[in-house]
């Protein structure tokens, strides 16, 4: 009985399996991996080729290129194009911008400029469309004296209505109310001639070139608050 006890045990027994060692599987583990390091050792130092920029008006080329810090030509694999494009949008000029790659090298960016307006020589700063203030020079019309807080910023909204080879043309802005309009202006043009405006009606000076264009090239004042009267300046 005790024989027949210490038989079934034996073949109660699990029999071990050997396992097979799959050195095709290990051989193309290591060969991946092996590429990947090719891959990244290769392509990751790759620097950005060429850049291009688009919608800038105020900002040159490379003032954009640096915001988006990217100067140096730095390797494409660093700089996502999420990151180019944060790093735009974080900065005050900017509005907006779009980035994307062609080909992995080469970066287009196109932006929407947070527009300067003009500069204001009691506060020292360009004031842009979103009322912010900024140092820096652009080609924009230099407000001369103080302007009351309501006014000023109706200007503001006013001025985001003109068109930028406008907002070119104007050199000087001076506050400068009668007894009839509190809200009226004197802008001094960068042609010699003189624009009287009231900031309700500030987008009359966009059609400043067809309407002065009448009067054959002479030099005056052209009352803009009142209709288009034009007077000479003698000499």
């Amino acid at each position: 009985m005790a024989k027949k006890k210490a038989k079934q045990k034996k073949r109660q027994t699990p029999v071990k399996k050997k396992r097979k060692i799959l050195y095709g599987r290990i051989f193309l583990a290591i060969f991946l991996l092996a590429m990947m390091i090719v891959l990244i050792v290769v392509l990751v130092p790759k620097k950005i080729k060429n850049i291009s920029v688009s919608g800038n008006q105020f900002l040159s080329d490379q003032e954009v290129i640096e915001l988006a810090g990217l100067e140096d030509y730095p390797s494409t694999f660093t700089h996502f194009s999420f990151q180019i494009k944060q790093a735009l949008e974080d900065d005050v000029f900017v509005k907006s911008a779009t980035v994307s790659k062609s080909w992995l090298y080469d970066v287009r960016i196109t932006i929407e400029e947070n527009r300067p307006l003009f500069y204001d020589t009691t506060k020292q700063k360009t004031i842009l469309e979103s009322g912010d203030e900024a140092d820096g020079s652009f080609d924009v019309p230099t407000l001369v004296n103080y302007t009351p807080d309501t006014i000023y910023s109706k200007l503001i909204q006013k001025m985001k209505d003109l068109d930028t080879d406008i907002i070119r043309r104007i050199s000087e802005m001076q506050y400068d109310p009668n007894d009839v309009d509190p809200n009226r202006f004197l802008f001094t043009m960068d042609d010699g001639n003189y624009v009287y405006l009231t900031a309700n009606q500030l987008s009359n000076i966009n059609n400043y070139v067809t309407i002065i264009s009448k009067f054959s090239g002479k030099k005056g004042i052209l009352y803009l608050d009142s209709g288009e009267y034009f007077q000479v300046m003698e000499g």
